[in-house]
């Protein structure tokens, strides 16, 4: 009897422990996608901050023009 509730026991922990064993992976897989993501992320800040610092020069350059050829009220 002491047998089979060791063996029994020793096949839960098994379970338990590959179980463990996946969601160990499945966070890791996370881990890489989020910095991944997170990266990007980056990526997409820095263009639109370099998108904006274009959008101000061509503002200002409009507004020469404006000038230049009496569009705007002083």
């Amino acid at each position: 009897m002491t047998e089979n509730v060791e063996n029994l026991v020793l096949e839960h922990l098994r379970h338990i422990r590959r179980a463990v064993d996946e969601l160990r992976l499945d966070v890791m897989d996370i881990k890489a996608r989020m910095t991944a993501m997170e990266i990007t992320m980056g990526q997409v800040i820095s263009l639109l901050a370099t998108q904006s610092g274009r959008m101000d020069r061509f503002d200002e350059r409009l507004g020469r023009i404006e000038r230049r050829l009496d569009l705007v009220e002083s």
